[in-house]
């Protein structure tokens, strides 16, 4: 009951166009403020600094365009024009070429089709100047639709495209070995949705224990995935499964987000691992940043908590 009437509030924040327009005016223009700690800013500009610095930080990154869940197709052919720009943005900057976007954004609620003729247009001009995209999951409802788009890319030829499994889903073992035996690249993600117990794991137990068996099964036979986690005890199974299986360090990286355990980050960096940073941008960071503390109030807490660790 409590989580259900803490989403209702966040996402009635998200969607309030008055503390959007405040947000914006003070959140990303006031260089200390909590949001930049977390989101770049709202332009592609602010999103290339922020990746000149993680670079020379001895970290790759993956510029993540904000938006999602568009209400029309004039709206998903906006955000496939501007990522089209962000691609050129980033190829002209000289930084590191991957970009991450959400399969609503380019109007998967809308119409399928379109969405899948956007998405092959950013594939096409990813293809051109050398970047990977990777695909980001969303709730369990558009798991299965996103999943065979990706194949269907696949199939049609595309290998610059990757996918996110969440390990709190109890289908994801099985779609692991699908993109496995594909070739499709994967990262896992313990997941922050509110999912009912009926796909999902409730139990940190139990998610933690997917997670591992997930990492597991991408290790073994994927092809290059990214482990993602800020969770010390993720961290610690993964390298300890890596050293005893003999899987080299240049076969799989870590990623964490932008501002979160900036310490772990630097020591994983200093002992010789691969570590991508996820950094979040564009004008759509206030509703993303409420609805991700809405979907899993816990969030919040676990936002605060890796602010006090890194102290």
């Amino acid at each position: 009951m409590i989580d259900s009437v803490s989403k209702a509030i966040f996402h009635s924040i998200a969607g309030s166009r008055r503390l959007k327009s405040l947000a914006s005016r003070y959140g990303m223009r006031q260089p200390r403020s909590f949001a930049r700690r977390f989101i770049a800013g709202e332009t592609v500009e602010d999103a290339i600094a922020a990746a000149r610095e993680v670079e020379a930080l001895g970290m790759t990154q993956t510029l993540d365009y904000l938006g999602e869940s568009v209400a029309s197709m004039a709206e998903a052919d906006r955000a496939t024009r501007a990522c089209l720009g962000i691609i050129e943005s980033i190829a002209a900057a000289g930084i590191g070429r991957n970009l991450s976007l959400k399969l609503t954004q380019l109007g998967l609620t809308v119409d399928r089709a379109t969405s899948v003729d956007n998405l092959r247009r950013v594939l096409d001009a990813a293809t051109k100047h050398d970047f990977f995209v990777r695909v980001d999951m969303e709730h369990s409802g558009l798991t299965a639709v996103t999943l065979d788009i990706i194949e269907t890319m696949w199939q049609q030829g595309y290998r610059n495209a990757g996918v996110v499994l969440q390990s709190y889903l109890k289908r994801s073992p099985a779609d692991a070995q699908r993109m496995n035996q594909l070739g499709v690249r994967v990262r896992l993600c313990k997941g922050a949705y509110k999912e009912p117990r009926s796909v999902a794991y409730q139990a940190r137990a139990d998610i933690d224990a997917a997670f591992v068996a997930l990492m597991k099964i991408l290790l073994t036979d994927g092809g290059y995935p990214a482990i993602a986690t800020h969770d010390p005890a993720m961290i610690k199974a993964t390298l300890a499964f890596a050293e005893s299986s003999g899987v080299p360090a240049d076969r799989w990286e870590f990623q964490m987000l932008y501002g979160i355990r900036r310490d772990l980050q630097s020591a994983l960096v200093g002992a010789g691992y691969r570590v991508r940073i996820y950094i979040p941008f564009g004008r759509e960071w206030f509703p993303y940043f409420m609805r991700r503390l809405g979907e899993r109030p816990a969030n919040v807490g676990f936002v605060l908590r890796s602010l006090v660790r890194e102290r």
